[in-house]
């Protein structure tokens, strides 16, 4: 069926494409349709733990489709293992200028400069405890506050990550506070946390990979996650995504410091800036690149960062993974998790049951 609606999609502008079918994913966040779209989507069980959790498969959702929590209950009935939200930074923020996402349909990718647009804390935090802001449906239907509690404990049927960064106006030597800031408000809701420090589109965060500036950041977070530990009487587990640009040397320095700092798991890669082989006339914009021109980088970091934390903490893999082939491979190199969003767009939303079903 996706091969009917998506010449349909790619019509319209990138950003407005997914701005529809999230909202169409919205409507699956409540019964009958969530319960309708679980069976049509259901995935076979193929159990995986990480991180001390327990994931029903090991196919997630990417950080950067639902940056805001808003279908998160809707995108766990296509069959995800696990959904990531965000990134949520702690001021709403507007992100940079449109356009800013770009499809470049000839490479089986896309382009983004997005620069981490969010609601901010309160809004995402309202939508992971739904009893804080019921909305009219639930009202009407008679949900109160006591069946809403019970209504979370199954939401979202998966493991829930969320995906914080700073602020676009906090520098880099203040960042460390919008990161404590997210992880005092998110670790009652969250699984587990992404901390990201990887992504091109919001300046200087980058050089928040290197050795000293890691070390510091996580440092001071993994203080902080041990009082909320205590406080909250459960585990919270910390994850570090990464760049696929550094290079062999400051990829090991950083997955040392990941170690060192007592983090939990690593996600590689995010979005690249290199450009290589690309066909599309859109590969000269500035950005982020997903998709399958990402894979064979994605796949040697991931070799890498594998052979370099040998079985110390799990490793995630994101990035280029297009077929359920690719998924397979990622898993055979050693990634506990793997984790989509491009193959989304352009597989549909069949792609997760598919990937689970050839595991």
């Amino acid at each position: 069926m996706y091969s009917f609606i998506r010449p349909l999609l790619f019509c319209l502008d990138p950003e407005d494409a997914h701005r529809l079918t999230l909202n169409a994913l919205r409507l699956a966040n409540h019964e009958p349709l969530n319960w309708l779209l679980s069976l049509y989507f259901h995935a076979p069980s193929k159990p995986v733990e990480a991180f001390g959790l327990k994931f029903k498969n090991p196919v997630g959702l990417a950080a950067g489709y639902d940056k805001d929590a808003l279908a998160m209950r809707g995108l766990a009935s296509l069959g995800f293992g696990h959904i990531e939200v965000g990134t949520v930074t702690s001021l709403p923020q507007e992100g940079n200028p449109k356009p800013r996402i770009f499809r470049l349909v000839e490479d089986e990718a896309v382009i983004n400069r997005l620069g981490f647009p969010s609601r901010g804390t309160e809004f995402v935090q309202a939508k992971l405890n739904p009893a804080l802001n019921p909305n009219l449906l639930e009202r009407f239907l008679g949900f109160g506050p006591r069946k809403k509690k019970a209504f979370k404990r199954s939401l979202p049927n998966a493991v829930l990550g969320v995906n914080i960064g700073k602020n676009k106006n906090t520098s880099n030597e203040e960042a460390v506070l919008d990161y404590l800031s997210l992880l005092q408000n998110f670790s009652a809701s969250a699984d587990y946390l992404t901390i990201n420090v990887s992504s091109p589109n919001t300046l200087g965060l980058r050089q928040l990979q290197a050795r000293a500036a890691l070390e510091s950041l996580l440092k001071n977070l993994h203080q902080q996650r041990s009082l909320e530990e205590k406080r909250l009487d459960k585990k919270l587990p910390l994850l570090v995504k990464l760049a696929p640009d550094l290079s062999a040397l400051e990829l090991d320095e950083a997955l040392d410091v990941i170690l060192r700092a007592n983090m939990d798991g690593v996600i590689v890669t995010n979005t690249t800036l290199a450009r290589e082989g690309l066909k599309s006339s859109h590969q000269s914009e500035s950005g982020g690149l997903s998709g399958a021109p990402l894979k064979a980088r994605s796949e040697a970091v991931l070799a890498q960062t594998v052979k370099f934390v040998a079985g110390k903490i799990p490793v995630v893999s994101a990035g280029g993974i297009m077929h359920p082939d690719d998924a397979k491979r990622r898993l055979d190199l050693g990634a506990a998790l793997i984790q989509i969003y491009t193959g989304l767009i352009y597989r549909g939303p069949g792609f997760v049951r598919a990937i689970a079903r050839s595991l």
